[in-house]
C-alpha cells in the first residue's frame, strides 16, 4: 500500500448547488520516483477532475498516455486503473449522475473516463497558479463561482430532483416504483428521463450508491459484520451482497475489508477516490 503522504479534504457546496453537487474535494499525493497503479473504484457520482502534476491513463495497449485536464469520471461498472508519480493534486468536483450533463451542456453517456471539449477547461491556467501558490480555498472559491454561474442557467427538472433526493435519503435501497411516487411520475416516465439525462437507469445508479455504502463501511469499519451489512443495506443477503460488491470492484467484500485495513495503517482513515492497487 501507499506509503506517501497523502491529503484528503472534502467541501461542502454552496447551499444554491446542493441539488447537483454532492461535494468538492482536494487530494494531495507524494510518492517519489516509483510511479504506482491506482485504482479508482465506482460508486454513484459523476466526478469533474483537474489535476496538477501527472497522471496517466493505463487503458492504452502501448505505453502509458498522459491524461487532458480537466476530463469526466463516469459511473464506473467496474475499477479503472491509472498511474503516477512525484507528486499529484487534484481538485474535483462531485456530482449526480442525473445532473452532471445538464449542468455543463454535454450529451449524456455510459463509460469511464471521459474526455470532453468544454469552456470550463480554460480555469485549468487559472487553479494551477493557486495549487502552486498553496491557495486551496481560492482555487476552490474559483471552481465554486464558475458552477453557481452554469446552475443559474440550467432548469431544474424537479421530476429528476425529487427522484434523486429520494435515492440519496434511501442510500440506493428504494425500489424504482418508490422513486417514481416520490417524484409524482410513473416509473416509464421516470426511467426514461432519468436515462436521458444520466445515460443510465434508477436501477443502475441505485445499485452504485448501494455498493457505496458497503464499501465505505468496510474501508471505515473494516471488521463490520457483512451479513449484517446485506440485512441493513437492502440485500436479498450476504451472497447477493457479495455478488453486486465483486461485480463492481472486481473483489470480494471480504478481500477489500483485509485490504483496508493494511490501507488504513499507511495511509488515513478517509476514504479517496483513488487507491493504490
Amino acid at each position: 500500500m501507499l506509503s506517501s503522504k497523502m491529503q484528503h479534504q472534502e467541501f461542502e457546496p454552496p447551499e444554491e448547488l446542493r441539488d447537483t453537487i454532492k461535494c468538492f474535494w482536494h487530494n494531495k499525493i507524494d510518492f517519489g520516483e516509483l510511479p504506482p497503479d491506482f485504482e479508482v473504484v465506482p460508486d454513484g457520482y459523476a466526478e469533474i477532475i483537474f489535476y496538477f502534476g501527472n497522471l496517466f491513463s493505463s487503458s492504452y495497449k502501448e505505453g502509458l498516455e498522459p491524461l487532458p485536464s480537466p476530463f469526466m469520471m463516469g459511473l464506473l461498472n467496474q475499477p479503472v486503473h491509472f498511474f503516477s508519480k512525484n507528486r499529484l493534486e487534484i481538485i474535483a468536483v462531485r456530482c449526480f449522475p442525473w445532473t452532471v450533463f445538464d449542468l455543463l451542456g454535454l450529451p449524456s453517456g455510459k463509460g469511464g473516463m471521459r474526455t470532453f471539449d468544454h469552456p470550463i477547461a480554460q480555469l485549468q491556467s487559472t487553479l494551477n497558479k493557486y495549487i502552486e501558490a498553496g491557495k486551496i480555498e481560492e482555487a476552490l472559491a474559483r471552481l465554486k463561482q464558475y458552477f453557481l454561474q452554469a446552475r443559474s442557467q440550467v432548469a431544474t427538472d424537479s421530476m429528476l430532483f425529487k427522484a434523486g433526493a429520494a435515492m440519496t435519503a434511501a442510500n440506493g435501497t428504494m425500489p424504482v416504483s418508490q422513486v417514481a411516487a416520490a417524484a409524482h411520475a410513473t416509473v416509464r416516465t421516470l426511467e426514461r428521463n432519468f436515462k436521458q439525462s444520466s445515460g443510465y437507469t434508477v436501477k443502475d445508479v441505485s445499485g452504485l450508491m448501494r455498493f457505496e455504502q458497503v464499501r465505505n463501511r468496510l474501508w471505515h469499519y473494516p471488521d463490520s459484520n457483512i451479513a449484517g451489512l446485506a440485512h441493513e443495506l437492502g440485500y436479498t443477503d450476504q451472497s447477493h451482497l457479495s455478488r453486486e460488491f465483486k461485480r463492481y470492484s472486481g473483489t470480494t467484500p471480504a478481500a477489500f475489508a483485509r485490504k483496508a485495513k493494511k490501507g488504513k495503517q499507511a495511509v488515513s482513515n478517509d476514504f479517496v477516490a483513488f487507491v493504490q492497487a
